[in-house]
């Protein structure tokens, strides 16, 4: 069985993070349109907010995959 995706231990560099999610994105299922505007979103505000969306999003991939706790 896959292990969870989870933003600790990534790299803290905003792109590092936003491609993390996107790996995860796309394991779970997601389109390019929804991996583009959670990019957009991320880029709209500053670095905590990156940080709350990444999280929310790595959730519900996470959920997706069914990779809950």
């Amino acid at each position: 069985m896959r292990e969870k995706f989870d933003l600790v231990g990534i790299d803290g560099n905003a792109f590092n993070i936003m491609a993390y999610v996107k790996t995860a994105m796309r394991e779970a299922g997601f389109s390019r349109e929804e991996m583009s505007e959670y990019v957009e979103d991320c880029m709209r505000g500053d670095y905590d907010r990156l940080l709350i969306l990444s999280e929310e999003m790595i959730e519900r991939c996470n959920d997706a995959l069914g990779l809950d706790d």
